[in-house]
């Protein structure tokens, strides 16, 4: 003789989940990023490496200096924790 699986219901029975998602505290619903985070995102990392480029290509900014590179790692420093703030 088979058994019938019993499982426990997470929401009352007759209930329907919400077309829109789920906006209460607590819940795992995100609201979209605004619009100046990939802005912000993509200006810093395209800064960081063009400074990065531009301080070994370039000579009117005189020898290649580390002041530069690290000025451009940290741009894109910048762009990464940008980047982890985009939903």
């Amino acid at each position: 003789m088979a058994r019938h699986k019993q499982t426990s219901r997470t929401t009352p029975k007759g209930t329907t989940p919400s077309p829109t998602g789920d906006a209460r505290p607590g819940s795992t619903y995100q609201a979209p990023s605004p619009t100046w985070v990939p802005v912000v995102m993509f200006g810093l990392l395209a800064g960081g490496i063009v400074l990065i480029l531009l301080n070994y290509t370039i000579e009117f900014l005189g020898m290649p200096s580390n002041w530069y590179l690290l000025g451009g790692l940290g741009l894109v420093l910048g762009g990464i924790i940008a980047a982890t703030q985009y939903r």
